[in-house]
């Protein structure tokens, strides 16, 4: 009897993937056969959760996910692993492609696929050129960046200098702020210049 896979991801630990599983459970998916990573990256290729599921499928089942990101970012990744399930006898639906949901198996619904894997990817490259624009404009603007707040002031460290300048050496001044040698070093020269 053919089943339902379901797949449920989320990238970071604080996400949560409530909304997902209400979508597949929908679906028809059992709660039995809902497979969920959180804190798993789709970049990465050994996802848990996601292996289960695939050694889950055998011949006629389905899986069944939410939306493409959470297969993948690539679309060559997505089109090969759609054209892997089709060679196990497998299909692939998603339910929320192009306002409705696409199934696999079908001619239309492989051709939606691969045209929403490839927009998936470039809105995907899209938001990271963004994202290294933005960070570049912020630095040569001279703006904060965001990221952990200095726990070490600039006068600790010219301090540790003064100490070094003194003879101490250079390591046990770092471990003493408690930072690395190479940190401090570039804490120091940031200084200097």
């Amino acid at each position: 009897m053919a089943k339902l896979i379901g797949y449920a991801r989320v990238s970071t630990r604080d996400q949560s993937t409530d909304r997902q599983q209400t979508d597949l459970l929908a679906a028809g998916v059992r709660r039995d056969d809902l497979y969920v990573d959180h804190g798993v990256s789709g970049a990465r290729a050994s996802r848990p959760e996601f292996n289960r599921a695939l050694d889950a499928l055998i011949d006629g089942d389905t899986l069944v996910i939410t939306t493409l990101d959470r297969l993948g970012r690539s679309t060559q990744n997505m089109l090969t692993f759609a054209e892997e399930l089709r060679g196990r006898g497998a299909g692939l639906r998603v339910l929320n492609l192009g306002g409705g949901d696409v199934d696999t198996a079908t001619p239309i619904g492989s051709m939606l696929f691969t045209i929403m894997a490839a927009l998936a990817q470039m809105e995907h490259e899209i938001k990271r050129e963004r994202i290294t624009d933005s960070i570049k404009k912020r630095r040569d603007a001279g703006l904060d960046l965001g990221g952990r707040p200095r726990r070490i002031t600039d006068s600790q460290v010219r301090n540790a200098i003064r100490l070094i300048e003194g003879g101490e050496p250079a390591a046990q001044a770092a471990r003493d702020l408690g930072m690395s040698r190479a940190t401090f070093y570039r804490r120091a020269r940031s200084l200097v210049e």
